[in-house]
């Protein structure tokens, strides 16, 4: 019950006011974004990946993620926008010498210096550790501090010497502003290259269809060849229009046909003559036989 002499209330304890605003530790937030996958939430090991958008993966985690295909699979904010390997590029981070890993931690009886980075920047040496803006061009994977980039102006990778542009330079782990504007960026460029493959599709189609017609004569010209090669009479026929019309006959084609004419008129000799004697030597058994049966029935006659 309360209240009856035996304890005496506070203030705040009986009138509730507006509840303070829970601080998120810096220092914890930073460790998360740039030591731990943005997907599996495991620690980063090499191969390494970053999006469009800036955020640091293990190649191994966007790779289940993308091969599991399964109804039940939970919707990832921070994946989303992946929708393939192509949207993702390998870092080549070049190593801190002074980062002596958690050999030292193992025991537990040393400091463990969270702030103390895996990796540095190859040009002027700042510890990749979230204090620093860090980039990466999306044209070879390089990372580099923002620091260097604006000291050392160039149109070329200060590692492998690719060429690059302002829009390839991606903010790893930026804030909001800078997530905002490579949104805009990325479906910028997802845009362009679907309007080239569409583009290029159509002019395949058109070479295509091109190509179409022009084999189609041929293959009528092969057909009409084929039908002069099986009789030498229609071949012979349509030299014949093609010279009455006024056009040059080709020379080696009406020889080949005068020749089979001729021939075929040979061949119909041979079979006229053939029949005739067979009719004649048909005619001549039968009055043999005629003949024959006379002489007989004279003789019987006699005798």
């Amino acid at each position: 019950m309360g209240c009856d002499g035996g304890t005496i209330p506070k203030r705040h304890e009986l009138v509730k006011g507006p509840r303070k605003v829970e601080k998120v530790d810096k220092v914890a937030e930073l460790v998360a974004r740039w030591f731990y996958c943005a997907l599996s939430q495991e620690k980063l090991r090499r191969p390494i990946v970053a999006c469009e958008l800036g955020r640091l993966y293990n190649k191994d985690a966007i790779i289940e993620y993308l091969l599991d295909k399964s109804p039940d699979k939970t919707p990832m904010e921070s994946a989303s926008h992946i929708k393939s390997i192509k949207n993702v590029t390998e870092l080549q981070l070049v190593d801190n010498p002074a980062w002596c890993g958690d050999k030292e931690s193992i025991k537990g009886d040393k400091y463990d210096d969270l702030q103390a980075a895996r990796f540095i920047c190859p040009v002027v040496g700042l510890e990749m550790n979230g204090r620093h803006r860090f980039c990466f061009l999306r044209n070879c994977g390089c990372v580099f501090s923002e620091r260097a980039l604006k000291e050392i102006k160039a149109e070329v990778c200060h590692k492998c010497g690719v060429p690059f542009q302002e829009e390839d330079v991606i903010v790893l782990n930026g804030n909001k502003e800078d997530v905002e504007i490579l949104k805009k960026r990325m479906e910028e460029r997802r845009l362009k290259s679907k309007l080239e493959k569409k583009s290029k599709k159509g002019k395949t189609a058109a070479a295509a269809s091109q190509q179409e017609p022009s084999a189609g004569p041929s293959k009528a010209k092969s057909g009409k060849d084929c039908v002069n090669s099986s009789s030498g009479e229609s071949r012979q026929i349509i030299f014949t229009k093609s010279s009455e019309n006024g056009n040059p006959a080709v020379p080696g084609k009406v020889n080949k046909a005068s020749s089979s004419t001729k021939r075929s008129i040979a061949d119909s000799e041979d079979k006229s003559e053939a029949y005739k004697s067979i009719f004649t030597t048909h005619s001549s058994a039968k009055r043999s036989k005629e003949e024959c049966s006379n002489w007989v029935t004279h003789t019987a006659y006699y005798f």
